[in-house]
């Protein structure tokens, strides 16, 4: 196992630059994620460090070495694919125990290998057949099969999953996240899927036009995003944005929006005191908002919250939780509510917003920061 290191990386594509000024620490058995929209970077830094991509300028190490001009047979990395890459005329086992035999390993070493991974992997009965026969999920197992068996000090998964539908991709994600544990191995995986980065990554790096926006644990980059990028991004449906104006009456702070006025909680006064008649944008998650009427236990939490009147334009019922999307005069409002929740479509209801959990971004063009505790 190994650590990775990415020192001020660039990549250009003529004049587009694709990467930039990329630089991040990955720990030795560290499952980290590069997640972000299309075109952001992700593939691109991930292809860099399996040697896919030149490095145009900057540093990549691979444990201690300096891998910047090594081929990718020398880095010591597994690669999976979008793209299952099996080849069609060979069965499982000849696919998963190709790439050691091209390596020249002994015959009875490359069997132990590739049944050791096939336990793993659960896929023993699998063996001798051939890729047509084999459902996506199956495919995927192989490809990533065919990468344990290398032993490599680092994986590298680019979207691996985004071939396979809704309920087998949660499946697949749990499985990947196991092979972790069982493996303890390094992991730099790519998708542009949240929901994947939240569950599955130790450390999740937000991308966008190829500059990293924010580094940290899942949990750390939800609840203080650093811009509004992030805040948008990581958590679904995605954080409540208002403009607004901060405010001041009898030395009390206000959230003033076009139309309704909130109070700045006392605990956060201090915090965003310098930010008195400034133009800001306001956030608040969906699960931050909670009705009134409705004994919303998902909620709890804010229920001596601030209250406000919004009229209902949709309801998503999903079972363990509702979603309610809504209008406040000029401004769309989404909540995440119990699913008992009285809400009816075009009536009006009054919510509570847990202002403890709110959020002030700066109005500073072109960069907006956001103020967190």
């Amino acid at each position: 196992m190994a650590r990775v290191i990415l020192e001020n990386v660039y990549k250009t594509f003529g004049t587009v630059e694709a990467v930039k000024d990329f630089c991040l620490e990955i720990e030795d058995k560290e499952f980290t994620i590069l997640v972000g929209p299309s075109g952001c970077g992700k593939s691109t830094t991930l292809r860099m460090v399996a040697g896919l991509e030149e490095v145009t300028k900057g540093r990549i190490y691979i444990g201690d070495r300096l891998v910047n001009n090594l081929p990718p047979k020398d880095r010591d990395i597994a690669m999976v694919f979008q793209d299952y890459g099996l080849y069609p005329h060979m069965n499982v086992y000849k696919n998963m125990a190709f790439g050691l035999k091209l390596r020249k390993f002994p015959t009875e070493e490359v069997g132990q290998r590739v049944k050791e991974a096939a336990e793993i992997l659960g896929i023993q009965e699998l063996l001798h057949r051939k890729p047509r026969q084999l459902s996506g999920g199956q495919r995927q197992r192989v490809a990533v099969g065919r990468a344990i068996v290398r032993k490599p000090a680092v994986f590298l998964f680019d979207e691996p999953l985004s071939n396979l539908d809704a309920k087998l991709r949660v499946q697949m994600r749990a499985e990947i996240s196991k092979l972790h544990n069982r493996l303890q191995t390094t992991i730099i995986y790519v998708t542009h899927d949240q929901v994947e980065a939240m569950t599955m990554g130790t450390k999740i790096v937000i991308m966008k036009d190829g500059i990293m926006q924010q580094v940290g644990s899942p949990m750390e980059v939800y609840e203080n995003p650093k811009n509004l990028f992030v805040a948008g991004f990581i958590g679904s449906p995605s954080m409540n944005f208002i403009p607004a104006k901060i405010t001041t009456q009898d030395s009390h702070l206000y959230v003033a929006m076009e139309d309704f006025t909130i109070a700045v909680p006392n605990s956060k006064e201090s915090y965003y005191h310098h930010l008195a008649g400034q133009e800001i944008i306001f956030g608040i998650r969906p699960e931050h908002i909670c009705d009134m009427r409705g004994r919303d236990f998902l909620n709890t939490e804010c229920m001596l919250g601030a209250s406000l009147r919004a009229q209902v334009d949709l309801i998503e019922p999903l079972g363990a939780e509702t979603l309610l999307n809504m209008t406040v005069g000029k401004h769309n409002l989404t909540a995440r509510v119990n699913p008992q929740a009285r809400a009816k479509v075009h009536q009006e209801i009054e919510l509570l917003l847990n202002m403890e959990r709110m959020h002030i971004f700066e109005k500073e063009p072109p960069h907006l920061r956001v103020k967190s505790e």
